[in-house]
């Protein structure tokens, strides 16, 4: 049964998060001073090229990993390109709104009747009496 992006994407990066404390474990060499060093080191400003080489190492892994796994699920990754520019127009299916008419906004009519649909005659035009 295939699985669905959400499960393999849960997956891949608890697989990711436990390779990376797995690193940084090794990265202390067992001391546990730099390890606690080095988590406290890591915030949300850190940059790849902060993190210690053993880390940086699994990150770059589990990216690979990651597109690997993702195709073998059956998923595609694009490329690099830009995706395809999005069709102008409303998303429901309608065409675009016309821009603004030549003759000011009124509908070419030949005649200076007030159109109306159904009910009610318009206003000011009531009925003589007999």
């Amino acid at each position: 049964m295939p699985r669905s992006a959400t499960e393999v994407m849960h997956d891949i990066l608890v697989a990711a998060a436990i390779e990376s404390i797995m690193s940084l474990k090794t990265a202390s060499r067992g001391l546990p001073n730099a390890l606690l060093r080095d988590i406290n080191a890591i915030h949300a400003n850190t940059s790849f090229d902060d993190l210690p080489k053993e880390l940086q190492a699994t990150i770059a892994s589990a990216v690979r990993t990651a597109f690997t796994q993702l195709h073998r699920e059956g998923y595609s990754v694009s490329s690099s390109q830009a995706p395809p520019p999005r069709p102008q127009g409303r998303h429901d299916g309608r065409p675009p709104p016309r821009g603004p008419r030549p003759d000011g906004g009124r509908p070419n009519r030949t005649d200076s009747k007030p159109v109306r649909r159904g009910g009610r005659p318009p206003k000011g035009n009531k009925p003589t009496p007999r």
